[in-house]
């Protein structure tokens, strides 16, 4: 079964968050019913990248780094594109 690492955008505090699970659909639906004490205050939330990856060890190290500070400059991309996509977030 594979892996979905994701970043949610919080709408509130205007943070990038990461995240890996197996169901995203119910993965970000948890967040944002404010069950992640990490994303709980940083409501409403948008899931705005995922990526799929086959195995859970490959899944994780990919959440690893994009957590990093070399992830942070990949994060800031995604959201750019997902912006210039999408025109804004509010």
């Amino acid at each position: 079964m594979p892996y979905f690492v994701y970043i949610l955008y919080s709408q509130k505090d205007k943070g990038l968050y990461v995240g890996c699970s197996k169901n995203i659909e119910n993965r970000f639906r948890i967040h944002n019913l404010g069950n992640v004490l990490v994303t709980k205050g940083c409501r409403p939330l948008v899931l705005i990248y995922t990526e799929q990856i086959d195995s859970k060890a490959e899944a994780f190290q990919r959440e690893r780094f994009l957590k990093s500070l070399w992830g942070a400059r990949e994060k800031q991309k995604i959201l750019k594109n997902y912006i210039n996509k999408i025109g804004c977030i509010n």
